[in-house]
């Protein structure tokens, strides 16, 4: 099993949510209530994983990602994308200074 396959493999699971009955599926509802709402979700995951880095607690810093990581894979379903595009992207910019990628993105 790759690295990636568990990110494949939670973003499959997404997909089938979108058809579930919200009523039934935590995911189906965060993608029935909308951008916002999965927006509102990402902050809250954001904000707690920084408050566990801060407080040093390497389980709870882990915890906390991977709450970030799915509620992030979920925007990117809710867009049509899944893990395979992050990871291309990230693919992209291996090996490039990250001030010379940022760079690169900086239009006019």
């Amino acid at each position: 099993m790759t690295d990636s396959a568990i990110l494949r493999r939670l973003a499959e699971t997404i997909e089938a949510r979108k058809s579930a009955d919200p009523a039934a599926s935590y995911v189906a509802r965060l993608l029935h209530d909308g951008h916002d709402k999965i927006l509102r979700k990402i902050t809250e995951e954001a904000t707690e994983t920084l408050l566990a880095a801060k407080d040093g607690d390497k389980q709870h810093i882990v915890r906390e990602t991977a709450d970030l990581w799915f509620h992030c894979l979920i925007l990117l379903a809710h867009h049509g994308l899944g893990p395979d595009d992050v990871l291309n992207e990230l693919q992209r910019r291996e090996g490039v200074s990250g001030v010379d990628e940022k760079a690169s993105r900086k239009t006019g």
